[in-house]
């Protein structure tokens, strides 16, 4: 039974929807809290079979509000991009990506938006990425992949919602697997909040079953890509 080492960066966000997908596939996931006192990120070398990245709310990594922990925890990205551990990063977690990887990030506004977002390779995620689903993003900042990452989908505005890193790293701008309850959540954690959630929360409740649909192939290829299922030696 393979575990992934999920760090997460705000008590609203977790795995949310994934969480039944990984453990439907007896997949463990211990989540590790560097923003709770006393709690520090993962050493490199403690990152079980995969690490996940979660979304930071307002934080972000472009200078304007940085994630206190940003450094060691690119750090520990770079590591599993060298030893080829299974990453996926989501939000800020992509952003952390990216910046490991050799790419970079924009500078952007905190912002919650509901979009499409269209595959735009074929092939994608082992066959099984969707053509289109909705693809809701509440951050700060913005990842831009490295010239060598594959750009499997983008948003309506043209810039990557789902790309890949290698074999097994992945960067989602939105949390593919979202609850309405999250974003409720993390409006209500922290001062900071975009201007007038309310259109962007109605358009994610409308959306809700299409994000939940989509999961279900997203996850196939993932775990399919990762090796998470894979049994030592095999």
């Amino acid at each position: 039974m393979k575990t992934l080492t999920v760090i997460q960066h705000t008590s609203a966000e977790y795995l949310g929807l994934m969480e039944d997908h990984f453990e439907g596939r007896r997949i463990r996931f211990n989540y590790v809290r560097p923003f709770t006192e006393g709690v520090a990120p993962p050493h490199p070398d403690s990152v079980a079979d995969g690490l996940v990245l979660l979304g930071g709310g307002p934080w972000g990594s472009a200078g304007e509000r940085d994630l206190p922990t940003l450094e060691p925890e690119i750090a520990i990205a770079r590591t599993c991009l060298m030893v080829e551990k299974p990453l996926i990063g989501i939000g800020l977690g992509a952003q952390i990506l990216a910046l490991a990887a050799s790419g970079t990030v924009e500078s952007a506004p905190l912002r919650f938006t509901v979009d499409t977002a269209q595959r735009c390779l074929d092939g994608a995620l082992n066959g099984y990425l969707p053509e289109s689903w909705p693809v809701a993003v509440y951050g700060r900042d913005r990842s831009v992949p490295p010239d060598y990452a594959q750009i499997l989908a983008r948003d309506g505005a043209g810039d990557p919602a789902l790309w890949q890193v290698g074999a097994n790293a992945f960067g989602f701008a939105g949390h593919p697997g979202l609850k309405v309850a999250m974003i409720e959540d993390l409006i209500m954690e922290f001062e900071e909040a975009p201007a007038d959630p309310a259109p962007a929360l109605r358009d994610l409740r409308a959306a809700q079953r299409a994000i939940e649909d989509a999961l279900v192939p997203i996850m196939t290829g993932l775990v399919q890509l990762t090796g998470l299922m894979r049994t030592s030696g095999a």
